[in-house]
């Protein structure tokens, strides 16, 4: 039978074990060491420092202009650092080879804001692209493929030959974030994922996110400003500020901590409803 993976897995005994597990064992599957990131004269990120453990879901806040789009577009390279290590499943992609380069990108899927979909594509065939980018494999297989992805993501299957043009909003999130899962990643980068939907439609992509963690195992990197989707399924949340992480940790940290940006947010008007919403369902 023809060989269809073009490269070689890279070794998993090639990572450094105490670079890859945190303090109580966890893995690391994303590291960012003292990133510095700037344009011209200024500097958007400095010195940041961040760790993203295997199976949470972590999310990303912070004001207008805090640098979350910058940060997440420069682990991803297409942004470049001034300075500073990323390693993701404690590699370092200045340090490795261009195959082996090439095998870490097909261990990440990213959904982007507007889900940036090909217009001239139907579904099926925004799917296939990272497949035909990354793999050799027939036709048959990759349309096979592609209709697993999107019984995944919850789209019909006469969903697979229609256009954007002839999708909904949230049908294009889910069209999108099956082309995330394509290769099947190990992490999987959000851009403000409910961006755009109406409550009925957030909620149910929200807890799509959350049974596509449970049953795939993956690892979600989410920038979002839902505050619903950080109450109902981030693990941890991360607040950027000050050109760094200001503060991470649980919901339970937020709605303590003293920093004033974090209580007007996590503790103002809305929040507080939504918390109250959330002890009504409980009770």
């Amino acid at each position: 039978m023809e060989e269809v993976w073009p490269v070689e897995p890279i070794d998993d005994a090639m990572m450094d074990e105490k670079e890859v597990r945190g303090g109580d064992g966890a893995e690391i599957v994303l590291s960012v060491r003292d990133l510095t990131v700037g344009f011209g004269s200024n500097i958007v990120l400095d010195k940041l420092n961040l760790d993203i453990y295997r199976g949470e879901i972590l999310g990303f806040v912070g004001a207008s202009g805090t640098g979350k789009s910058v940060l997440m577009r420069t682990v991803l390279r297409l942004l470049p650092r001034r300075s500073g290590s990323i390693k993701i499943l404690g590699v370092e992609y200045d340090e490795v080879s261009e195959e082996e380069r090439m095998e870490l990108d097909m261990r990440l899927g990213v959904l982007f804001q507007h889900g940036a979909l090909f217009s001239s594509l139907t579904v099926m065939e925004n799917i296939q692209v990272p497949m035909r980018e990354y793999l050799n494999l027939p036709q048959d297989l990759m349309d096979e493929l592609a209709r697993l992805k999107i019984d995944m993501v919850g789209l019909a299957p006469e969903a697979a030959d229609k256009f954007p043009s002839e999708l909904s909003g949230g049908m294009i999130k889910r069209a999108a974030l099956a082309r995330a899962l394509a290769l099947d990643p190990d992490l999987v980068f959000l851009d403000e994922p409910t961006s755009g939907l109406d409550p009925i439609g957030a909620a149910e992509f929200d807890n799509l996110i959350a049974k596509l963690r449970d049953t795939l195992g993956l690892t979600v990197y989410m920038v979002t400003h839902d505050l619903d989707s950080l109450f109902s399924v981030c693990d941890r949340i991360a607040v950027l500020g000050q050109k760094r992480v200001l503060v991470e940790g649980t919901i339970e940290d937020m709605l303590t901590c003293d920093d004033d940006w974090v209580k007007s947010y996590f503790r103002g008007k809305r929040a507080r409803s939504i918390v109250r919403g959330g002890d009504k369902k409980a009770s």
